[in-house]
């Protein structure tokens, strides 16, 4: 039951708040409340809301503020309008607290059935209120509409989204397939790319005089006596089986290390002096080197989509006996080579601390720049660091 169902039981005065007539329809009340109501309209609204907060409470003051808050509600047309409204009748300091503090003035017996209608009152103009306001809300969104026009069925515009370097993307897609095989991939926190003589060279066995370090000349620094920058991520072999012996581990071992390596190279379409590598390791008794070369078919035929033609080049590098380069058949270029590979030398074992009687295995190198130019199309390496847009939109 309304405030104002309530009041038509209890009062003989009462009023719908929407419905009541302009005019009370006892002549008597009209003529009992004309002195305060004639003081009341030369009045300010403060001045009229203290005038009310000094008149005792009364049903007909209750009905005196539905038929004004019914009378200023009728008139809102904007929300701005609608919240003054709300502060003046249902603030803390609006017209409706003011009624309920008189409360405590009014004898015992009046006090439950005002209250009563004071409650519904409130209840009544609040709901009223967001009504209103939901009407004005939609007919602000109807105007809007109108006026700017928009087709809300056309579709957005969309937005460019970034991706991955190409060389990124080829790491990771290698790194994935050899994850897949097992491999543990290491982080330049294992391998960094300032290096010393001792991990990039010595301990993969390249003599301090011997002729194949011209092949990967590097280019030294001045923050100690024989600091690098690696010239190969072959450094995290010795790094990584280092650490593993001195912890108690022994082998199984199986590892791919990508990272940045830097040689002292012409500039050319082929040569940078910087590029990046990945380097594979497997480690453990009983490796053969048909082992490599399965791995490595799989790994060709899942990188490439499909088996090619694929050939072992004897070659030669000091960390691994025998040694291999592995070239792959295109129909467009004939063989070209992907990789170096090999078994690991026994000498990096004993660098190490394994015995190389118990234990075999295989290392491979990758340039992932050599892989990304015959997967992509790219005839020259040094696009890759242009940072041309145009082969960033070619790629995938």
């Amino acid at each position: 039951m309304t405030y104002f169902e309530q009041s038509e039981q209890t009062h003989p005065l009462a009023l719908n708040l929407f419905d009541a007539p302009d005019e009370p329809p006892v002549a008597a009340q009209q003529s009992a409340q004309a002195s305060g109501d004639n003081a009341r309209a030369g009045a300010s609204p403060s001045q009229r809301q203290e005038m009310q907060a000094q008149a005792p409470l009364s049903a007909e003051a209750i009905l005196g503020l539905a038929q004004s808050a019914r009378e200023a509600l009728a008139q809102i047309q904007t929300l701005e309008a609608l919240e003054a409204f709300r502060l003046n009748y249902l603030g803390r300091k609006g017209q409706l607290t003011l009624l309920k503090r008189g409360l405590k003035d009014v004898a015992d017996e009046a006090r439950g059935p005002l209250g009563q209608q004071l409650n519904a009152l409130s209840d009544d103009l609040t709901e009223q209120a967001v009504a209103r306001q939901q009407q004005l809300q939609a007919d602000a969104m109807a105007q809007t509409l109108a006026s700017e026009q928009i087709d809300v069925t056309m579709p957005a515009v969309g937005m460019l989204q970034g991706k991955a370097h190409p060389l990124t993307q080829i790491t990771l897609q290698i790194s994935q397939i050899f994850t897949a095989m097992g491999y543990q991939v290491l982080d330049d926190n294992q391998c960094p790319e300032v290096e010393t003589d001792y991990y990039n060279f010595e301990a993969l066995n390249f003599a301090a005089d011997h002729p194949a370090r011209d092949m990967q000349d590097t280019f030294y620094t001045d923050v100690a006596p024989q600091v690098l920058l690696r010239s190969q991520t072959s450094n995290a072999q010795i790094r990584y089986m280092e650490q593993q012996v001195q912890e108690g581990k022994q082998p199984p071992f199986k590892i791919l290390a990508p990272g940045r390596v830097y040689r002292n190279e012409a500039v050319n379409s082929r040569k940078n002096v910087l590029f990046h590598q990945i380097e594979g390791l497997v480690v453990a008794p009983n490796i053969r080197f048909s082992d490599l070369k399965g791995t490595l078919a799989q790994f060709i035929q899942a990188f490439f989509g499909e088996a090619k033609p694929t050939r072992f080049r004897a070659s030669y590098f000091p960390f691994t006996e025998p040694s291999a380069e592995v070239d792959v058949f295109w129909d467009r270029y004939g063989w070209l080579e992907i990789l170096g590979c090999g078994m690991v030398h026994p000498n990096v074992l004993k660098a190490v601390g394994l015995n190389p009687e118990q234990y075999s295995g295989f290392a491979f190198g990758l340039g992932v720049e050599r892989l990304a130019m015959l997967k992509l199309g790219t005839p020259d390496i040094r696009l890759f660091y242009q940072n041309d847009i145009r082969l960033l939109d070619a790629c995938p």
